[in-house]
């Protein structure tokens, strides 16, 4: 019984790392990221830093889910031994 309680704490406190964030939580926390870089709210650079930061999480999400079939070809290589001839 001490076993069953001690891996349901553990599946309990797994999930619970398990959050994610709101969409209002993402953009106050890439506002923080700009602001720390140096950027000004209101401004055209301050707005591109925000969409540089939502470009690069989705190209990281999109490397990370990446499936194997529709990823870069995969090359398998055999080397195929060839004899030499004789000389006449």
């Amino acid at each position: 019984m001490k076993n069953v309680s001690l891996y349901g704490l553990a599946f309990i406190a797994a999930l619970a790392g398990c959050t994610t964030m709101t969409p209002e939580e993402r953009r106050a926390a890439d506002s923080r990221t700009c602001r720390s870089y140096g950027f000004r709210a209101q401004t055209d650079a301050f707005a591109n830093c925000l969409l540089q930061l939502d470009l690069d999480r989705r190209a990281a999400r999109r490397v990370a889910f990446d499936e194997p079939f529709y990823g870069p070809p995969l090359v398998v290589y055999q080397s195929v031994p060839v004899r030499a001839r004789p000389r006449r």
